[in-house]
């Protein structure tokens, strides 16, 4: 970050996973960060592990209602939010038959509208101070198809299609948005997945050119660039971050 302007970012999902991993390139660079989540424990630790810049706020973003106020709020404490990172998310693997109306809404809501709701409320602080910049969590899942996730595939395409009007709108005020689509990134989690299913990791590994998973703190430093003055000329790209996965053979 070379301007030496106090910065402010939001950072939802942001006790842990890659958010945490975003939180923790923001604040290792100066950026007083506010982690959102709904889980008090969670954000407390990662308040520990990060230090003073991050600044955990407990809030469900599905409760569209609640967000104007809580906005407004995190304005009036820190003075200005000049970075949103719409990290926080649901998935659900389901054979595409199973999934109810009720399951597909849901992801729906958490992925997408409650994106676009916080935004909006902060898009209208970044309109007051005329700068800002936004970057959307997007997923492999929007580039190609993937089976049994139909409504987690849903949301990540539209969140590329709101990045997208969104910088073409935002951008002449001076705000920018972007996203970044990460692919195989490892945790604990997609490691055991991987290992206890050997086929599906030999296809993983096959069509990654660089033949390894990526880090949480790749998404973490693909994102401080994309926030910060390094990328002032950057608006409206998807940037894949996959080890080259989205276009291997």
């Amino acid at each position: 970050m070379e301007n030496n302007k106090r910065k402010i970012a939001i950072v939802t999902g942001g006790g842990s996973g890659l958010g945490l991993a975003i939180a923790t390139a923001f604040t290792k660079h100066g950026i007083e960060t506010v982690i959102v989540g709904r889980d008090e424990h969670k954000l407390e630790l990662a308040q520990q592990q990060l230090g003073v810049l991050c600044h955990p706020k407990v809030q469900d973003l599905t409760v569209l209602k609640a967000l104007p106020n809580f906005v407004q709020s995190i304005t009036e404490e820190f003075g200005s939010i000049d970075i949103l990172v719409n990290n926080a998310g649901i998935n659900q693997k389901k054979e595409f038959t199973d999934v109810t109306d009720e399951d597909f809404i849901n992801i729906i809501n958490t992925n997408l509208v409650s994106v676009f709701s916080l935004s909006r409320e902060v898009v209208k602080q970044m309109l007051v101070q005329g700068s800002g910049s936004i970057v959307n969590i997007s997923s492999m899942a929007a580039q190609y198809g993937i089976p049994k996730v139909i409504s987690y595939s849903a949301s990540k395409t539209a969140i590329e299609g709101i990045t997208r009007a969104m910088a073409v709108e935002l951008s002449p005020m001076g705000i920018r948005v972007n996203a970044i689509a990460p692919g195989f990134i490892y945790s604990d989690m997609t490691d055991k997945a991987l290992n206890s299913d050997p086929e599906r990791k030999t296809k993983v590994f096959s069509r990654t050119p660089m033949g390894k998973m990526g880090q949480p703190a790749d998404i973490g430093e693909a994102a401080l660039f994309l926030a910060g003055d390094s990328a002032q000329y950057i608006t409206g790209v998807v940037l894949p971050v996959d080890g080259g996965n989205s276009i291997g053979f």
